[in-house]
């Protein structure tokens, strides 16, 4: 978490505490200034013992309330605390009985630290230590002044002292339940933000497998080309040398320019540079470009797809015709690139990709296509096509506009077990 995050949690945990804090300090005070006031009338030396008893009761009731962070259910701290919370309130109760005039003050504390423990534990462990917190204080009251003496005892302050007193154990449990919202947000916040840098990774791994995976394949074509012609005709395999080189260095270029986050897809480039390299493989590519999509982002994404199956007909098909199209209009954006080499038998042994029958590995690129694509709102199609069944189609859809995927968008196709183009 950033530092104001951090701050922010903390600073809410510090509200809670003083909340808390403020609720049982409030209804101590008002309890020991009605037994001082008592001291000041009577000077019952029984009721300065309760006096004491109850402020050090009050002490370990406000140290309790730090325990208190783990939350609603949070488990029970060292037993000494929990001991000398039930000891401190405990004596207090007791001395009460035979204080003049303490019916209901002496079984305060008690009950204030029942309050502060029933929030630490579970279920009915929770609710049963608050009942029997409540009949160990009506109990107090009935043999400290029994009958009629006890509600005479009361009166008005004390009628409105017992009503805070019920209210308290609901006012810490709110006060809770507030703080694990904030901690649960927190998680879900966290969490987050590690799923966003999930999400980057895989889209500059992504990015990074485009790059080198296109240009190391393209590469690796015009060394062959080099190695043939070098004994048939030295000046064109100087050429193709020359070429790889030119080639590997815009592939330095471009993940250079990946790592500092400013590489974009050109889809004019990508579509010359495509129709260039096939034909260089002995493959004739015809383009239909009717119009490019106006948004950079769409470009970028069709850019990604037509390197992508540029790339997959190198490696994993032998077509001799390509053919790329691409339309642009008011409905949104539309690519689709259909190559002549699909490997049927290949396909058919292994049901899967493309080149599967020859021992490649099908790779990850159509997936994360497909993730690209849904990223805009858009969606990819693959198929085998044709009489025979000897083409093989990439069609891909683009809102006019990026935006957000629906859940059409956003659900990838079936891929047919193909061959060329398809890994």
């Amino acid at each position: 978490m950033v530092p104001d995050q951090v701050r922010g949690v903390h600073a809410t945990w510090v509200y809670t505490l003083g909340s808390i804090v403020f609720l049982v300090l409030f209804l101590d005070a008002i309890t020991m200034l009605s037994v001082a006031e008592r001291v000041a009338a009577t000077g019952d030396r029984m009721l300065v013992v309760l006096v004491v008893s109850m402020l050090a009761a009050m002490v370990v009731q406000v140290r309790y309330c730090w325990f208190l962070r783990v939350g609603r259910g949070g488990g029970l701290p060292a037993a000494r605390w929990t001991v000398a919370l039930l000891a401190t309130g405990g004596l207090a109760w007791v001395v009460g009985l035979f204080a003049e005039g303490a019916a209901l003050s002496g079984a305060i504390l008690l009950w204030v630290a029942a309050c502060l423990i029933a929030p630490l534990l579970t279920g009915t462990a929770r609710w049963g230590i608050l009942a029997g917190g409540a009949a160990i204080t009506l109990a107090h009251v009935a043999l400290a002044a029994p009958g009629r003496e006890a509600l005479e005892a009361l009166g008005p302050g004390g009628w409105a002292l017992v009503l805070y007193a019920v209210m308290l154990p609901f006012m810490i449990l709110t006060s809770l339940w507030f703080w694990w919202v904030v901690q649960e947000l927190d998680r879900h916040r966290r969490a987050s933000a590690e799923l966003a840098v999930t999400r980057e990774r895989l889209r500059f791994a992504s990015d990074l497998h485009d790059i080198q995976g296109h240009h190391l394949q393209v590469i690796s074509l015009k060394a062959e080309l080099a190695e043939r012609l070098l004994a048939i005709d030295p000046d064109a395999a100087r050429e193709h040398l020359h070429e790889t080189r030119l080639i590997a260095q815009q592939a330095l270029e471009e993940t250079r320019h990946l790592v500092a986050g400013y590489r974009e897809i050109a889809l004019d480039d990508e579509l010359e540079n495509a129709r260039e390299v096939l034909a260089a493989a002995g493959a004739r590519c015809e383009l239909r470009v009717a119009a490019l999509p106006e948004d950079a982002a769409v470009r970028g994404a069709l850019g990604a797809v037509v390197r992508e199956a540029t790339t997959n007909i190198l490696r994993h098909a032998e077509a001799s015709e390509v053919r790329i199209e691409v339309e642009s209009g008011a409905d949104g954006a539309s690519l689709v690139i259909v190559n002549d080499g699909v490997r049927v038998e290949g396909a058919r042994e292994a049901g899967a990709g493309a080149g599967a029958g020859s021992g490649r590995v099908p790779g990850s690129g159509l997936a994360g296509l497909r993730e690209r694509l849904a990223a805009v709102g858009g969606r990819l199609d693959t198929r085998v096509a044709g009489r025979s069944g000897d083409r093989f189609e990439v069609r891909a859809g683009v809102p006019a506009r990026a935006g957000r995927p629906d859940a059409t968008a956003g659900s990838a196709a079936s891929v047919s077990p193909a061959a060329g183009g398809a890994r």
